[in-house]
């Protein structure tokens, strides 16, 4: 059967979502738009996946389409107060896990906690933390990853080349300022929706956290 998606087969493993309308769905907004993808998807039923470059409204589009395509069940976090009724339950089914920022222990802790849990999780992050231009990266994810001992796995949406581009996954160590550079070092080549947003990225001294 053509697959002019390139559609990666998905391990069982990875936690699942959705209906054949969902997919087709996403397939049509996919296909619409001119997206392939590029690589494969990681049997980790646990892991943190980076969506990177963020410049444009454009990349939640996108990315909602792959996770429809994919029939892939994601979990994000936000501020415990967007999940009061009678919006909560609908966040919560979406994959929406609250989290306290005032909390002593913090959203890396929490989020750790969480993905220790789990079963199964795929948190999904975008690095940089908004669409518009910054110096740095959120390093998060990354204390994230290694406290709860979780890969993270990278995804590129490379608008030059329509491509959705799966890997590497990567296991993080403690040197977060070695980890944050050669995630960054992978994303220099991609093609962002507005290149002239894309972070330059100051790495942040050892022992400091977001």
């Amino acid at each position: 059967m053509a697959n002019p998606l390139n559609t990666p087969i998905l391990s069982d493993d990875i936690p699942r979502i959705g209906n054949k309308f969902s997919c087709w769905l996403g397939t049509s907004v996919l296909n619409l738009m001119g997206w392939r993808y590029a690589g494969e998807f990681p049997s980790h039923a646990k892991m943190i996946v980076a969506v990177a470059p963020h410049t444009s409204n454009w990349d939640f589009i996108i990315g909602l389409a792959v996770a429809f395509n994919l029939r892939l069940k994601i979990t994000f976090f936000g501020k415990h107060s967007l999940f009061m009724p009678p919006f909560g339950a609908l966040l919560r089914r979406c994959g929406g896990l609250p989290v306290e920022r005032s909390k002593a222990h913090g959203v890396v802790d929490q989020m750790a906690d969480a993905m220790r849990r789990a079963d199964k999780m795929v948190l999904c992050i975008a690095p940089e933390g908004t669409r518009s231009r910054i110096e740095r990266w959120k390093t998060g994810f990354l204390h994230i990853a290694h406290k709860a001992e979780v890969p993270v796995f990278l995804v590129a949406l490379d608008y030059k080349k329509k491509q959705i581009e799966f890997g590497p996954s990567l296991n993080i160590g403690e040197d977060i300022q070695y980890e944050l550079n050669r995630i960054y070092s992978h994303y220099q080549t991609v093609e962002a929706k507005y290149p002239d947003r894309v972070a330059t990225i100051v790495v942040p001294q050892t022992g400091e956290q977001d």
